[in-house]
C-alpha cells in the first residue's frame, strides 16, 4: 500500500507541475500584444562638429645617433699615468657693446661625443626579465627623488639612475644608492634612447 501511495503522490506532483507550466507559458504563446506595441524614441539630431582650423606641418629632419664606444675613464687603464691634454680653444673676437648679445659658452673641448652631445654617465642598478618588477623599482626610486629610467636591452629591462655630467658625480651617486637604498650598481656611459 505504501508503494501505491508513493506512486500516486509522484503522479499528482507531476500533474501539478505540468498545469503550472501550462498556466505560465500558454498565454505567452498565444498573446500578440508584444508585436502590437511599438516604441518610438524621439532623439534630438546629432550636433555639428566644430570646424577645426587646418594646420600645415613642416617636416623636421632628425639626425641619426651613432653608437659610441665606452669612453676611457681618467685614472683607470694602461695609460692612467699619462696626463690629459686638451686642445686650446681660440678666443672669440669681442662684440661691440651696442649689439651685445649674451654669449653662450660652448662646453669644453673633449666633453662632447661624436653626436655633439655632452658626455654623461648613469648608474645601472638592475637588469630584470620582468617588466613589472623593473617599473616597480623605477617608481620606488622616483618616489625617493632619483631620476630613474628603464631601457630594454636584449629582452632584459635595465634600471638606471642618471644621467649626470661628471664621472665623479656618478661615482658619488652609486655610493649613495649603495649606502642608502642597499642597491649595488655600477657606472656606465649614458646612451641616448633611439627614437
Amino acid at each position: 500500500m505504501a508503494l501505491l501511495d508513493k506512486g500516486l503522490r509522484q503522479r499528482m506532483v507531476g500533474a501539478l507541475v505540468l498545469v503550472a507550466l501550462a498556466v505560465i507559458f500558454l498565454p505567452m504563446l498565444f498573446s500578440r500584444e508584444d508585436e502590437l506595441q511599438r516604441v518610438v524614441v524621439d532623439a534630438p539630431a546629432m550636433p555639428q562638429s566644430p570646424a577645426m582650423p587646418s594646420a600645415e606641418l613642416d617636416p623636421v629632419s632628425v639626425p641619426q645617433v651613432e653608437d659610441l664606444p665606452q669612453e676611457p675613464v681618467p685614472g683607470v687603464g694602461p695609460d692612467a699615468g699619462a696626463p690629459v691634454v686638451e686642445a686650446p680653444v681660440a678666443a672669440e673676437p669681442e662684440v661691440a657693446k651696442s649689439t651685445a648679445v649674451p654669449a653662450i659658452t660652448p662646453p669644453p673641448v673633449g666633453r662632447l661625443d661624436a653626436n655633439g652631445l655632452a658626455v654623461s654617465w648613469s648608474v645601472q642598478l638592475a637588469s630584470l626579465s620582468n617588466r613589472a618588477s623593473a617599473e616597480s623599482l623605477q617608481q620606488t626610486l622616483r618616489g625617493k627623488g632619483y631620476n630613474a629610467y628603464i631601457r630594454n636591452v636584449d629582452g632584459m629591462n635595465r634600471v638606471f639612475v642618471g644621467p649626470v655630467i661628471e664621472r665623479a658625480e656618478a661615482d658619488r651617486l652609486r655610493d649613495q644608492l649603495t649606502r642608502l637604498q642597499k642597491l649595488n650598481g655600477f657606472v656606465v656611459r649614458f646612451q641616448p634612447e633611439r627614437g
